[in-house]
């Protein structure tokens, strides 16, 4: 039987060795929010790493550059038999 809404797992971190400077800045700011720290810290880790962004896809992106233009075709030269690779032996 299906929900109405998905479970949702969350995950703790505990950060050690923080600077006591930026302690006092961080619930200075949550201060200035209205938040608790932890959810200062929170909305700054959502902020920052965001939401995951798909690949870049250099092909996609020229693709949709130039198929307002009426795309492109481009003639490929035959394929030669590969070289044989050099010799490194010292005669």
């Amino acid at each position: 039987m299906m929900t109405a809404y998905a479970e949702v797992t969350m995950a703790s971190i505990t950060i050690r060795n923080l600077q006591d400077d930026v302690k006092r800045r961080l619930r200075i700011r949550a201060a200035e929010h209205g938040r608790s720290m932890e959810e200062e810290a929170r909305e700054i880790l959502r902020e920052v790493v965001g939401e995951a962004k798909p690949a870049h896809n250099l092909a996609a992106a020229i693709r949709a550059r130039v198929a307002p233009l009426g795309g492109a075709t481009l003639d490929l030269p035959p394929r030669e038999p590969m070289r044989d690779p050099p010799a490194f032996d010292q005669a």
